[in-house]
């Protein structure tokens, strides 16, 4: 005959389990910690993913370039220009400088040239009495629309875009290749 000792051992846990009422409350904190992880770890995933791929999605800007007054370019005299173009890509700010020939037939139509020739990318310059660009490397000359006059350039010199806006004239500084 079991004693009432006995029977009382026998309702107790055994080897560290854990009464009942203990199990549900374990189980459930069990799985709110998770649970709370696995929402922390998701929110700072897509914040650090979106971070990430945000400038893919971004819409690019032209990087027009404002060149000056366009009253200040003189008809017919092609103009060396210098100018600062700064380029954003993503999250970084560059800075470059540059230059452009600018020739105006007529003051209100203007036409800007890569400042290199198309043979080499030498440097070329504005020849006032022959009314030419030349370029010292190689001998290759161009007529003021960019053409190719003489020497071994391949094609006419390079475009910018241009746009006058409130009367001030603007590049866009990417070449364009003349066939």
């Amino acid at each position: 005959m079991e004693t009432e000792a006995t029977l009382s051992a026998s309702k107790e846990p055994c080897c560290g389990e854990n009464p009942p009422e203990d199990a549900g409350r374990r189980d459930f904190l069990t799985r709110a910690t998770v649970a709370l992880g696995a929402v922390i770890a998701a929110a700072l995933s897509a914040t650090g993913i979106g971070y990430f791929i945000s400038p893919a999605f971004q819409k690019r800007e032209e990087d027009w370039v404002d060149l000056g007054r366009a009253g200040d370019f003189k008809a017919g005299s092609p103009a060396l220009v210098e100018f600062t173009q700064r380029r954003r890509d993503a999250w970084v700010t560059s800075e470059r400088r540059s230059s452009a020939w600018v020739a105006t037939a007529d003051g209100k139509s203007f036409t800007a040239f890569d400042p290199r020739c198309t043979h080499l990318g030498c440097p070329y310059r504005w020849d006032a009495g022959s009314e030419r660009f030349v370029c010292p490397c190689h001998t290759a000359v161009f007529g003021p629309d960019g053409h190719v006059i003489s020497g071994p350039a391949p094609r006419p010199l390079d475009q910018y875009q241009t746009k006058v806006a409130g009367n001030r004239l603007m590049i866009l500084p990417k070449a364009e290749k003349k066939a």
